[in-house]
């Protein structure tokens, strides 16, 4: 496998591992209004993604990072045209991390209503925006012959590319249910359980749909298969939810979100970004790649960093792996 080859199977397993992690991340705090009864549920569902949250988020500036360094024409084509969108992203990103930081500092119901809304808020936009950008990097863009992006800043807010943004939200919602069914116990667990099995068959529609639209119009024999795989794993993981086994289910979702990943990036190559004007002026792993020196280098790099943070996120959710509910809370303590 040459270089850049290698460092697009790279770029799409960072952005796996965000859609992964993120995805039930997310899903939390877009149910913190739905399951939370009252703040002290709502505490506990803060705190299954406390310790994590953060570093889950790096994986989208690893992902960002290396299409950037490896892919330079890549990132300045692809995210030229999602300027807004990315944006937003990130607004939506840092109002949230304030929120988680600032929401018990003050003990006043209305205070954490507010910081409340902006995790709400923050966690819907971030998937929906992801959705777009990883659409519209797939279907394509009006390039010209030297790559640029003909058209206005909207360009990559198209129907298709909206159905990715749907489809990543749903995920998430129901990621972060199964999530919540498998950390919390209580009438939460059992809340968070009943949600994902009653919105699942539901919330994986427009996944399904924005594969099957990727398959038939850039699809190849070969990616038939992960794409068969994805409403297989739904299915299990409905039925392990049904039978009150979390961790399974947990797991047949990733199994989803894995295999639409392969199915899109496998539709996608040889091209990182197509031209839906001209299919010469697309952007290819060969004509959008860093020099042969630089890929050399990122691979030491990576070859040494990325197993100590995996290693490091590993012991991290290992240690803090234990179910959590509301007698697990203590009462509100903040500064006089």
């Amino acid at each position: 496998m040459d270089l850049p080859t290698l460092w697009f199977c790279i770029v799409a397993l960072f952005w796996l591992g965000y859609l992964f992690l993120e995805g039930f991340d997310f899903g939390v705090g877009m149910l913190l209004p739905v399951l939370g009864r009252d703040d002290t549920e709502r505490r506990v569902m803060i705190n299954t993604i406390g310790p994590v949250w953060d570093g889950n988020e790096v994986w989208l500036i690893v992902a960002a990072g290396a299409t950037f360094a490896a892919f330079p024409a890549w990132y300045a084509g692809l995210f030229s045209a999602a300027y807004l969108p990315l944006l937003i992203l990130l607004l939506a990103l840092i109002g949230r991390g304030v929120a988680f930081e600032y929401r018990g500092k003050v003990d006043s119901a209305r205070w954490r209503a507010t910081w409340d809304r902006v995790i709400i808020l923050g966690s819907w936009i971030p998937p929906l925006a992801v959705g777009l950008i990883l659409a519209t990097t797939v279907f394509g863009l009006p390039l010209d012959e030297g790559g640029n992006r003909v058209g206005s800043v909207l360009e990559a807010v198209r129907w298709e590319t909206v159905l990715g943004g749907v489809a990543v939200a749903a995920f998430s919602l129901v990621h972060g249910a199964a999530f919540l069914a498998l950390k919390t116990e209580g009438e939460l667990r059992y809340r968070a359980r009943a949600f994902a099995l009653r919105f699942a068959p539901v919330a994986l529609l427009p996944l399904l749909g924005l594969l099957l639209l990727v398959q038939w119009r850039d699809g190849l024999t070969w990616t038939l298969l992960p794409l068969l795989i994805v409403p297989l794993a739904g299915l299990v993981a409905i039925g392990r939810l049904a039978a009150g086994r979390e961790g399974q289910a947990f797991t047949a979702l990733g199994v989803v979100i894995a295999m639409a990943v392969v199915t899109l990036f496998g539709a996608l190559y040889p091209e990182v970004l197509p031209s839906t004007l001209d299919s010469a002026n697309s952007l290819t792993v060969e004509n959008a790649s860093s020099s042969s020196y630089t890929l050399q280098v990122m691979s030491w790099l990576a070859l040494f960093g990325a197993p100590a943070v995996l290693v490091y996120q590993g012991w991290t959710y290992w240690v803090f792996r234990k179910r959590i509910g509301t007698r697990h809370i203590p009462k509100v303590h903040t500064p006089r």
